[in-house]
């Protein structure tokens, strides 16, 4: 395999493809900032997705960012060779793709960027200058940050790394105070005093990885009922639906933002939360980034690979002899979820909570730093 020599590229313009989804987003973050330790000097612009655009820190990892709309603007045929006209006038001297598709490797060859580095996946080898094999079982570790390290590492840009045990993402001083304020505001009441949880039932990639809705409404309406809380449901537009169709069983406390905020505004909102409680989803990932105690619940998806990673997070993992099957819907009985009960997670979300409680100063003061 061919190596990338950093002297080549210490001074380079570098494009960083990165992954299309929220989660993936994430976990990619240790491998943009090895990939910026490992070439302090050269110029990184990462292309992304608009809908994940917001999560990387720009400012922190000295970057510009693209938005990449294949849905709109970089629509079809035209969009991409839009797209990649702009591009090739930026004169790239390598791109790295984090992302996988062929799409990421094609639009590299369209921009005229000669070093063009990835896995070797999707077809796209031929494509590729310096096509990386994918590691197979067991020679990472097995939670998915360090996929993008290993790619990195097999280009030669870094060696080897540490165990990823802890993403974050950085957070300005008084943030729990304003999410607080506006979380007040979208609920039209007060919530001094009361702890808030947020909520995803929703999960983009199938139905197979939806804990039951009525148990996520019964799970609401015992946590505002027996602790007091404020139950506050989050998804996408798509998923605002369902928060809604919960909302007459989940409690006189419960009220939905779901499909009622941009990425960016959940990241404004959600460390004002005291737990968020999730199915496996992105936003399970950018909570947890975010700090604030994080409880997931895993059925047909891998924990070991797509966890969660922080010292405040909590799995339930549902019991079933086919799991993890990986799929987007399940074609029996859906046993390892519905193995799930809702007492389960309300004593993990009461522990959780707190938990929550007791660590808040620290958590405030790490906040305003």
């Amino acid at each position: 395999m061919k190596l990338l020599r950093k002297d080549d590229l210490s001074q380079a313009k570098i494009l960083v493809r990165t992954p299309n989804w929220i989660g993936d987003a994430v976990m990619c973050l240790p491998a943009l900032r090895a990939l910026r330790r490992a070439l302090p000097q050269a110029e990184l612009v990462l292309v992304a997705r608009p809908w994940v655009l917001g999560l990387f820190p720009a400012q922190e990892l000295r970057c510009r960012t693209v938005a990449y709309d294949a849905r709109g603007a970089h629509r079809g045929i035209a969009g991409r060779w839009r797209i990649a006209s702009e591009l090739r006038g930026e004169k790239f001297r390598a791109a790295i793709l984090l992302q996988n598709a062929l799409d990421a490797a094609l639009l590299a060859v369209l921009a005229g960027i000669p070093i063009r580095a990835g896995y070797a996946r999707h077809g796209r080898r031929l494509l590729l200058t310096h096509p990386v094999e994918v590691p197979r079982r067991g020679e990472t570790p097995r939670q998915e940050a360090h996929y993008y390290l290993e790619m990195l590492r097999r280009l030669g840009l870094i060696e080897e790394y540490p165990e990823v045990r802890e993403i974050s993402l950085p957070l300005p001083s008084g943030v729990r105070a304003q999410a607080r304020a506006r979380l007040a505001q979208f609920r039209k009441e007060s919530i001094a005093g009361k702890p808030v949880v947020g909520i995803s039932p929703g999960a983009a990639f199938g139905t197979a990885k939806r804990w039951h809705a009525g148990r996520f409404a019964e799970l609401a309406r015992r946590l505002g009922e027996d602790l007091g809380a404020i139950p506050v449901f989050f998804g996408s537009k798509d998923e605002a639906p369902l928060a809604e169709s919960l909302l007459p069983d989940a409690g006189k406390f419960a009220f939905s933002l779901a499909g009622k905020t941009s990425l960016t505004d959940f990241m404004s909102i959600v460390p004002g939360c005291d737990l968020y409680i999730t199915n496996d989803t992105g936003a399970m990932h950018a909570a947890a980034a975010l700090g604030v105690p994080t409880l997931a619940i895993f059925g047909p998806t891998d924990e070991q690979a797509t966890r969660p990673l922080g010292a405040r997070v909590q799995l339930v993992v549902g019991e079933a002899d086919c799991r993890p099957c990986l799929l987007r819907h399940c074609p029996i009985d859906h046993r390892c979820m519905n193995s799930v009960s809702v007492e389960d997670v309300f004593d993990a979300a009461r522990q959780l909570l707190e938990r929550s409680k007791q660590e808040r100063p620290a958590r405030e003061e790490n906040y305003a730093r």
